[in-house]
């Protein structure tokens, strides 16, 4: 296979599956047809359009918002409809930066298809003249990706939190971190992608961070999602995204982001270099 494989694996639905869900005058999501129409049996919620799904203006500020959406969200759930709930908020609506139009809980996120945020961290060593990155085999008792690579530190981006002090969270209980060094991963941009996925519709934007491991810094699991690190090189990385689906559906797009920035993919090794460095970035 080739590397543009996985960016394609990643940006993979049919726009005519959905239709265009907003609130407050701005379009927030995309609903698959099948659950607009359950949606219609909440007309104090909905309002359910052939070519779109509003939310109800009645709903004039956030907490309202919130309340009436996930009301609705777990009676679906309970039916089987939606994925049972997670108990973590994610911010709907607005330009990053702005305050939302009503939080949701994760769970809930691709089915409203609703953008959702992460933040992915690349731990790396350097030594001499060797460049090598800590990877993660996921958990066997993970609900998503089990038994997967990973990025050293991966986690969505909760409502009401900063993105470094959840990075700081993140790598204390995936890799063990102390804050002080976790404070040290360098901001790296951004990859996005959208993908259809079981429950609806995903798209993404993963915030990426580099961080040059300190000597002697190894990195622990604390809670259970991760069950080895290994230390790899660039060139084994590659052997193994060229080779089948080893990582996590959106990690590859992580690490073809970090391997381009680093020089380990140029635009005279890779034919697909450009398409590349587009397909990274895509966002409905």
């Amino acid at each position: 296979m080739i590397l543009l494989d996985h960016v394609k694996r990643c940006n993979a639905f049919n726009p005519a599956d959905y239709r265009p869900f907003e609130a407050a005058g701005r379009r927030i999501g995309s609903i698959r047809h099948d659950l607009a129409e359950r949606l219609a049996a909440f007309p104090d919620v909905f309002l359910v359009h052939p070519d779109r799904v509003d939310l109800a203006r009645s709903l004039g500020d956030p907490a309202a918002r919130t309340a009436a959406v996930d009301a609705v969200a777990r009676r679906l759930a309970e039916s089987g409809h939606c994925p049972p709930p997670l108990g973590e908020a994610y911010r709907v609506g607005g330009r990053w930066g702005e305050d939302p139009l009503f939080l949701i809980d994760r769970a809930f996120v691709p089915a409203f298809g609703i953008t959702a945020f992460g933040v992915h961290l690349n731990g790396y060593v350097r030594e001499g003249g060797r460049f090598r990155l800590w990877i993660a085999e996921r958990s066997a008792a993970r609900r998503v990706a089990p038994n997967k690579l990973d990025n050293m530190v991966a986690g969505g981006q909760p409502a009401g939190l900063g993105r470094m002090d959840n990075l700081i969270k993140e790598s204390h209980e995936e890799a063990g971190l102390p804050a002080d060094v976790a404070r040290q991963a360098v901001p790296a941009g951004a990859v996005g992608y959208c993908m259809a996925s079981e429950w609806g519709l995903k798209p993404d934007w993963m915030f990426v961070y580099d961080l040059a491991m300190p000597a002697g810094v190894v990195p622990v699991n604390r809670d259970g999602e991760v069950s080895r690190f290994t230390l790899m090189e660039p060139a084994d990385i590659l052997a193994l995204l060229r080779d089948g689906w080893h990582f996590k559906f959106n990690v590859p797009l992580v690490l073809i982001d970090f391997l381009i920035r680093h020089g380990f993919l140029s635009p005279d090794s890779e034919p697909d270099y450009l398409d590349l460095v587009q397909g990274l970035r895509r966002h409905p």
